[in-house]
């Protein structure tokens, strides 16, 4: 299977269970009153981080998820189940995307964040009855699930990361250091997807990632330079590949550090290591080498010279660059919830949703002047008549609550209040 480091998807939380609107009955017992219990809870969707997996290919051949819907109250005050949340796995380094940004970055193991709330569950009448009104015959329903769609991005997490341009020998590098058994092939672009290994023995051990070759303009998109580049961000060190067979070495190292600093000035205070590969093709590696800088790490992955050097020299850099990174913390962004209420045009005229304006709706008895009165009320404190005279209501349009409809007034109130829903006439 493919690795995927990127894929959309979209969720659906679970949907709050009905009240139940029971009254008790039994014989030779008058007047039980109310018994409806509560409906359940609906399921939460939830992103957490599980490192036994390694990309998004599961959620981007699954991309439509919906969690369990809470069950309706019953009568005898039973309240409905709650619906499971659901708990999918993503890999360590994972970032979430909505239409306003960043929703969450998780990294490391167990790391989780809420991506869609399940629906409060309604009350039941036995919940709702107070001194007023002591034997309610509706009760709430469930609230509505709550859709969204993400982008999640894999930012692979690693300890070194060897950047260079296509077809330095990163592969084989990586083959040489580590386990791992990269596609290696004499050609450009070999590697599309980041390819992981483990170094050191068993007291050292570091994690090393061979990332995609990056050409010049990668940090402006070209070559698919923004895909490549993002894995590069998380790495602690890295390792800047040279081929020392190239036409100009030290020009590469240029492009390379050029491209790094444009995507992200702090990778250019990464700490690194220059590492020139293919010491088995040319006559003279060490004076090429000496060429490009000082301190340059002359290697070839083929016959395997200066391989044992480089890798103790990797392990303190690995080392020295955990010690002096702050430990690595998931982010998750809280911004505000679902919105109070939602005015759309509906026909000739209006609708109004909001779990808390449509309970209020619901709970009211039309046929009393008083609840009509008092709801008219938390209406207007709430914002509706302002909502719909900003949307363009005008007096005498009618507006849809829950399937309840109510006739749009202009408010005589002095203060100024753009206008107050009464019920229409049915």
């Amino acid at each position: 299977m493919a690795f995927v480091d990127e894929c959309t998807l979209y969720v659906t939380s679970g949907r709050g269970g009905d009240g139940s609107p029971s009254m008790h009955s039994e014989p030779y017992k008058a007047r039980g009153g109310p018994d409806g219990g509560n409906g359940g809870h609906g399921g939460s969707v939830i992103l957490e981080v599980d490192t036994g997996v390694h990309d998004l290919s599961w959620l981007a051949d699954h991309p439509h998820q919906r969690a369990d819907a809470g069950r309706s109250g019953r009568s005898a005050k039973r309240e409905g189940r709650d619906g499971e949340d659901l708990v999918l796995a993503v890999p360590d380094g994972t970032a979430a995307f909505d239409e306003r940004g960043l929703v969450a970055d998780l990294v490391g193991e167990g790391a989780r964040v809420v991506i869609a709330t399940g629906g409060r569950g309604g009350r039941g009448n036995a919940a709702i009855a107070t001194a007023r009104n002591r034997a309610p015959r509706i009760a709430e329903h469930g609230e509505a699930p709550e859709e969204r769609t993400l982008r999640l991005e894999l930012r692979t997490v690693a300890d070194v990361g060897l950047v260079g341009l296509p077809n330095a020998g990163k592969s084989t590098l990586l083959a040489r250091l580590t386990a791992a058994k990269p596609k290696i092939a004499a050609y450009p672009f070999t590697t599309l997807t980041p390819n992981l290994g483990v170094a050191g023995g068993d007291g050292d051990r570091f994690v090393v990632a061979d990332v995609p070759g990056l050409i010049e303009g990668a940090a402006a998109g070209k070559g698919l330079g923004h895909r490549f580049l993002r894995h590069v961000v998380r790495c602690r060190a890295l390792v800047l590949v040279l081929d020392l067979s190239a036409e100009d070495p030290a020009a590469d190292l240029a492009i390379l550090r050029a491209e790094l600093a444009a995507y992200d000035p702090a990778l250019a205070e990464r700490p690194a290591v220059v590492v020139a590969t293919k010491a088995d093709v040319v006559d003279d590696a060490h004076a090429i080498a000496a060429r490009i800088g000082r301190d340059v790490a002359v290697v070839s992955a083929m016959t395997g010279e200066g391989i044992e050097e480089l890798l103790a020299r990797l392990g303190l850099l690995a080392r020295e660059a955990a010690a002096a990174e702050p430990p690595r913390q998931a982010t998750v962004v809280l911004r505000p919830g679902r919105p109070r209420f939602v005015v759309t045009r509906q026909g000739a005229g209006w609708a109004v949703q909001g779990s808390k304006v449509e309970r209020w709706v619901m709970e009211t008895d039309l046929d009393d002047d008083e609840q009509v009165a008092r709801l008219q009320a938390r209406l207007k404190k709430e914002g509706v008549d302002r909502a719909l005279a900003a949307e363009g209501a005008r007096p005498g349009d009618e507006v849809s609550i829950r399937d309840r409809v109510f006739e749009f007034q202009a408010d005589p109130d002095p203060a100024g209040t753009p206008g107050e829903e009464e019920p229409a006439d049915a």
